[in-house]
């Protein structure tokens, strides 16, 4: 299915990228994630159970929105940016039409990453490279103390992950790598998925 028929299906507008320079200077430019990628992610690996998906760096609400049609589970998403905020909010009312539900747990964030107090049900957490490696490890930094608080299994998905990223994950962190999932028809290294978990 190509980009406009899913976002046909879902009845929202999440497509196009951001010009110019985000607001912060650690956080980097919107860009959607292809739902190809998505996609490909699904067919290799599956969602814990009892999951609640949390987005970094969520945009306009693809990924959540497409998370919650796919799977029916509840879905975060952080935005800092307020422009993309007030999209993401426009797209959950407009699936939620589509949908023909009032409540439905899809809810989005408008802060800074780090700033998100980590839920004990949170543990699923998407990131396409949304900022610096100083506000990934604080960000992640956050997990781990939810975690010490309320051990559960916890997942990380890296969309084209920074190779900064993964050096931090796998030398500083307990996180380690359950599964990578190179991207059909791509050449880069970088253009895969990778899956990092710590479990309880």
């Amino acid at each position: 299915m190509k980009e406009h028929d899913f976002e046909k299906l879902l009845r929202i507008n999440t497509a196009g990228f951001q010009y110019g320079f985000p607001k912060l200077a650690h956080y980097h430019r919107y860009e959607p994630t292809p739902y190809t990628g998505l996609e490909q992610l699904f067919e290799n690996y599956t969602l814990p159970d009892n999951a609640t998906f949390v987005d970094i760096g969520c945009g306009k609400g693809r990924v959540p929105i497409y998370i919650h049609y796919r799977f029916h589970i509840p879905v975060v998403g952080i935005e800092m940016d307020e422009k993309f905020f007030i999209e993401a909010q426009q797209n959950r009312e407009a699936y939620l039409e589509k949908a023909q539900k009032k409540h439905v747990p899809i809810t989005f964030f408008r802060m800074i990453a780090e700033r998100y107090i980590v839920k004990k049900e949170d543990n699923v957490f998407f990131f396409f490279n949304p900022f610096s490696i100083d506000i990934f490890r604080k960000v992640v930094a956050n997990i781990l103390y939810s975690f010490e608080y309320n051990p559960r299994n916890i997942h990380i998905i890296l969309y084209y992950p920074a190779i900064d990223y993964l050096f931090y994950l796998e030398q500083e962190t307990p996180f380690t790598l359950r599964k990578e999932v190179r991207l059909e028809g791509e050449s880069n290294a970088n253009e895969r998925i990778c899956v990092y978990t710590l479990l309880f």
